[in-house]
């Protein structure tokens, strides 16, 4: 199972100073984080696509391709790239592009993304949002594995026999879908024979696992090959050298971002006693020491046989020395517990897409 993290390179939306400056820090503090999980031996470092005064990153490539030049074995993916509203050709240029730049470390996870601020930014209607996200998969999948590509669909304009390059290094380049567990875009993922990423960020993550049986059997039913499928959960969580350290640290800046998101949804409050009951054993949260946080990574890989596992630990304004700490334990610590676990279980295999 490979493991690693992922983040929206989160900023204050309101920052003392300009925001340029406030983004300037958090990108450099984005790269010296990348550099460091590389450092210690994770597999996989995702960077998400955000429209918003309160992440940074909006380009994941761009950034991607600024830490592929400081760094030599992890592989490096967006979490996700919002494509239903954006150009498919673009994004595989720039992802073919940033494959060379890394020697082909690249991957691209793409999704309808968790919120619509992209859509009239860049002119979509939101009530093709399904049909979107079909079309341009559909694309996107066509540009990655024709160099020519004849391509007609309703809500874009046509291609017709026009080649795209740079081609990657990767062929294919690797290329996931991420959902949010909406059962359709499980199955769409499966009959494609696509690697699949389930984020899970609230609730009993085992109710999630029947998704992946789901997204096996799609695939079945379409004759993909079973040994291509790949799955991965992505979390929420964070590690540091005690269990209450890690949960003293990380409830504020969480709980402010999902208060805040929460806002703008209608959702709940939430309060330090559901963070406590969240980041127990059969909670959506992986909160604690190595030692508790390896276990449980464990224990869900019994329930998900994932092969991959993505945690989000930098999430609102976390310390960048408390980020770096928890990515040192993380690989340090943490990646040895579970790969001598699974390893002993005949189950150490790393995934690739």
């Amino acid at each position: 199972m490979e493991l690693g993290l992922y983040t929206f390179a989160d900023v204050n939306p309101n920052p003392s100073r300009g925001k340029g400056a406030e983004g300037a820090e958090r990108l450099k503090h984005l790269i010296e984080e990348i550099e460091l999980a590389d450092q210690v031996g994770l597999d996989v470092f995702g960077l998400g696509e955000h429209h918003r005064p309160d992440y940074a990153a909006s380009a994941p490539a761009v950034a991607l391709a600024a830490a592929a030049v400081k760094t030599k074995n992890i592989r490096l993916t967006s979490a996700v790239t919002v494509l239903s509203s954006d150009d498919p050709v673009r994004v595989f240029q720039q992802f073919s592009t940033f494959d060379l730049i890394s020697n082909g470390r690249a991957e691209i996870m793409a999704g309808r993304g968790s919120f619509i601020e992209s859509f009239p930014l860049f002119g979509y209607n939101l009530e093709d949002y399904d049909q979107l996200f079909e079309e341009k998969l559909d694309l996107l999948l066509a540009l990655r594995d024709n160099e020519t590509v004849a391509w007609k669909g309703e809500l874009r304009a046509p291609i017709n026999g026009r080649s795209v390059y740079p081609r990657p290094l990767q062929d294919p380049l690797p290329l996931w879908v991420a959902v949010g567990g909406t059962p359709q875009s499980v199955a769409r993922a499966g009959a494609l024979g696509l690697p699949v990423a389930l984020a899970i960020i609230g609730g009993e993550p085992r109710r999630f696992a029947p998704l992946f049986d789901l997204y096996r059997e799609a695939a079945r039913r379409a004759g993909q090959d079973q040994a291509k499928l790949k799955t991965s959960i992505n979390v929420h969580g964070f590690i540091a050298d005690t269990t209450e350290a890690a949960a003293d640290q990380f409830y504020g800046p969480q709980a402010e971002v999902m208060n805040r998101i929460g806002r703008e949804r209608g959702w709940g409050p939430t309060n330090r006693a559901h963070f406590d009951l969240s980041r127990g054993p059969n909670g959506a949260l992986f909160v604690g020491d190595p030692e508790v946080v390896a276990e449980k990574i464990i224990a869900h890989h019994v329930l998900f046989k994932n092969d991959r596992f993505l945690l989000q630990m930098a999430i609102g304004l976390m310390p960048h020395d408390q980020i770096m700490r928890g990515i040192e334990l993380y690989g340090t610590k943490v990646a040895p517990i579970v790969r001598k676990a699974l390893t002993e279980r005949g189950e150490g295999a790393k995934a690739t897409a």
